[in-house]
């Protein structure tokens, strides 16, 4: 993915996107608050969405490390001995 700089926005209608700063395509997080939630977390909301967005980043960057890590663990596969 090209590196860019992204925003989380509120939409004022209850949900909160994090999208690109430089474009208008769909964004790629949408989070949305039932009113049960939105009662609780009260003016909260912005701040609870951040820690959502960055917890979910620091996890998608932990999958990343390990699939890098077995991907490079995997034991190389060499051609089979034939014996003339």
């Amino acid at each position: 993915m090209p590196t860019s700089l992204l925003e989380i926005v509120d939409l004022g209608d209850g949900d909160i996107v994090l999208q690109r700063a430089d474009d208008d395509s769909e964004p790629l997080v949408t989070i949305s608050f039932s009113d049960e939630t939105r009662m609780y977390i009260m003016d909260q909301g912005l701040e609870v969405a951040k820690a959502m967005i960055q917890a979910g980043i620091q996890a998608a960057a932990q999958v990343a490390e390990q699939t890098d890590v077995e991907v490079e663990t995997e034991p190389t596969q060499t051609a089979p001995r034939i014996l003339h």
